[in-house]
């Protein structure tokens, strides 16, 4: 209907302007009328051209769903040599758009990749396309070029915009650095995808709650530098990717070890070897009292047992001697 009344005040406005003339000289005769009437014809094709229209010029579908892409045209010509061609220019590569689907004499081509996903749903009196199981890869301009022959018009064009919405991919956290104290560490945290493109967010959760500040590294990665470490810096730290779809998480569990004073292990050297010493010192003087007290002691027993013996008996041989004299 709105096409109709566009046509229809074309068609006033023309004869205001070159059916006027016409008009005068058709006054008094039946051939004059009849040119007028071609005049006005004349003027209606000339202002009866090709035209589309886009009802929408940006769309957003959620990764999964379907979507329809209306295009409609207004064309005076018989729709047996209709011709339409969809074509996308994707966000990734818009230098080198892809044919979606075409319409030509009746018959419907598809591209390969999409087969199965993408076809027309009014054709030929409309050239809108439903695009269905919606991906990623499936967001960028759409155009729909629609020519007529024997129109001699250009091909009428029309643009729109498709965002495929997705919730963030699960994130991959891992940390690096220097976990001993006094080091420094960097938490980093990267997310696949996700449309709008989700806000990353660090937090330590143990033994208490905190935010921390982060350093983004491009629109799907951020990193958390932190520096001189102790003990307390132990504990789980969570990474969070977030946009109005949904979040995800990854967590990192770290740990900070702490090696002993190098004083401190110096004077537990010198104990161990004052102690060794000591064992060493204690041996010897064992060793040295056995040797005192062990066979030598009781050969020297033997010995003065002997020579008491030896005295007795030459004592007791005197002592007959005397009796004797």
């Amino acid at each position: 209907m709105i096409a109709g009344e566009r046509r229809s005040t074309s068609f006033v406005h023309s004869g205001e302007r070159a059916a006027s003339p016409c008009f005068l000289s058709a006054m008094g005769s039946h051939r004059r009328w009849m040119l007028w009437t071609w005049c006005v014809w004349f003027s209606a094709q000339e202002n009866a051209a090709l035209r589309v229209t886009m009802s929408e010029s940006n769309l957003e579908v959620v990764r999964g769903d379907f979507v329809v892409m209306p295009c409609s045209f207004f064309t005076s010509s018989p729709l047996s040599r209709l011709n339409v061609i969809w074509t996308l220019a994707p966000f990734s590569s818009p230098e080198t758009p892809i044919q979606v689907i075409v319409y030509d004499h009746g018959q419907v081509i598809e591209d390969p990749s999409l087969i199965g996903r993408v076809g027309f749903t009014g054709i030929p009196w409309s050239a809108d396309i439903v695009l269905n199981d919606t991906r990623v890869s499936d967001a960028g301009i759409y155009r729909c070029m629609v020519n007529n022959p024997p129109e001699t018009a250009d091909p009428g064009i029309g643009e729109l915009l498709l965002s495929v919405l997705a919730p963030p991919s699960l994130p991959a956290c891992q940390w690096d650095g220097d976990a001993e104290s006094g080091g420094s560490v960097t938490l980093s945290c990267a997310v696949a995808e996700g449309v709008p493109t989700p806000e990353i967010h660090w937090d330590k959760l143990s033994p208490e709650e905190i935010s921390l500040p982060i350093n983004m590294k491009g629109d799907l990665s951020g990193s958390v530098q932190i520096v001189n470490v102790s003990s307390q810096t132990s504990g789980l730290y969570r990474c969070s990717a977030t946009n109005l779809l949904g979040t995800e998480n990854c967590y990192v569990n770290l740990s900070i070890y702490s090696t002993p004073d190098r004083s401190s292990g110096m004077l537990q050297a010198v104990l161990l070897t004052l102690s060794m010493s000591l064992v060493l010192l204690a041996l010897l003087v064992l060793l040295l009292w056995l040797r005192r007290t062990g066979p030598n002691r009781k050969w020297r027993e033997g010995k003065e047992e002997e020579e008491e013996c030896y005295n007795e008996i030459r004592y007791t041989a005197s002592l007959m001697k005397r009796s004797f004299v």
